[in-house]
């Protein structure tokens, strides 16, 4: 009988721990999501965008921004300062050509069918 007992409360506990662990989950989520939204409509403006990006080493980047309506600026932005480069007209921008990037990745089926022939021969 005192076996019975405890291993009722061990369920009981065990129920318990699932549900709050569970509640926190779900706390995190939405508080995560909040957070999220937050910081994007702090972070939201119309004036400044930065068009592309490179990276040169792991702290140091060059950027092209657009300021304002048709200003755009070339600034290298390193760990500890932003250094302007110069600017640039909007007619000596490429436009990137998204149907080509999304046409030239493979899928993983076609992937692993490459490797398999070579493995066979």
């Amino acid at each position: 009988m005192l076996t019975l007992s405890s291993a009722g409360e061990n369920i009981f506990q065990l129920i318990f721990v699932l549900i709050v662990f569970i509640g926190v989950l779900a706390l995190t989520t939405f508080v995560t999501k909040w957070v999220a939204s937050y910081q994007k409509n702090q972070g939201l403006n119309r004036n400044l965008e930065i068009i592309e990006a490179i990276r040169l080493t792991n702290n140091k980047y060059v950027e092209i921004v657009r300021a304002g309506e048709d200003r755009y600026f070339v600034v290298a932005v390193g760990k500890d300062e932003v250094t302007l480069l110069g600017e640039i007209s909007s007619e000596q921008l490429k436009d990137i050509d998204e149907s080509v990037s999304m046409d030239s990745t493979l899928d993983f089926k076609s992937i692993l069918e490459k490797f398999s022939k070579k493995e066979k021969n």
